[in-house]
């Protein structure tokens, strides 16, 4: 079954009566889970398009890349992004329901902000109603300062990119404190634990972006620490 057909029935199920908490909870394992992910996005990501007062061709774009529609379903997919913007429940209702699915699973919502940055950033502009909704949505999801900061330094040309805050370490780690939590995260961010996770096959591409922000971020952490050494070796010899 086409995941849009899958999405499609559980809008139906809203339009009948069942309540956001009741179709949430039935999509909070695989493989629901990955329908629950992508009502997830496109409902936020139809949310924000509003918060910049239009939504671009950019945007409608980069929400293709996030989950790539086959021909077929192009129709479907529009009227299911259609109908998450004209709902009248608020985006923090939205996020709210989908903390609560993903409650279990802080690494999915990652995933979904991740997603929802991929969109923002779509049109080569970050406006500032979008940076607030984002902010508020990572708030919602009870994401750190530091990981909503690793995510706009990622995201963002002109924000800070310290190479501690992508990989959410602290600098006063030690250096094989620092190798094992960015192996840690190599591991977690690996396609088939993405995909265990119940993210969509079609949104796992977005961790080629993430895995390549965090081998940048440890060859910058590496360096530093290589130079440091060889600086206080000079200063003892």
């Amino acid at each position: 079954m086409s995941i849009w057909k899958s999405i499609s029935e559980a809008l139906a199920a809203l339009r009948q009566g069942e309540s956001l908490t009741q179709v949430f909870e039935r999509l909070r394992s695989p493989p629901e889970k990955s329908v629950g992910f992508t009502i997830a996005v496109i409902a936020l990501g139809a949310k924000m398009a509003k918060a910049d007062g239009q939504v671009t061709r950019d945007e409608v774009t980069a929400f293709r890349e996030v989950f790539q529609i086959a021909a077929a379903d192009e129709r479907q997919a529009a009227h299911v992004f259609d109908l998450a913007r004209r709902d009248i429940a608020g985006f923090r209702d939205y996020a709210g329901r989908i903390q609560k699915m993903f409650r279990d699973d802080p690494s999915t919502l990652c995933d979904i902000m991740e997603g929802l940055f991929h969109i923002a950033l779509a049109d080569g502009e970050f406006h500032p109603n979008e940076a607030a909704f984002l902010t508020e949505v990572s708030q919602i999801f009870g994401q750190s300062a530091q990981q909503f900061r690793a995510l706009r330094a990622r995201f963002v040309a002109d924000a800070p990119k310290d190479p501690y805050d992508i990989l959410g370490v602290s600098p006063d780690l030690t250096f094989e404190q620092l190798r094992a939590a960015w192996r840690a995260l190599v591991r977690q961010n690996h396609p088939d634990v993405m995909i265990a996770r119940g993210v969509p096959a079609e949104a796992v591409q977005l961790a080629q972006r993430r895995m390549a922000d965090i081998n940048r971020a440890w060859e910058e952490i590496s360096a530093a620490h290589i130079l440091h050494e060889e600086t206080d070796a000079d200063c003892h010899a």
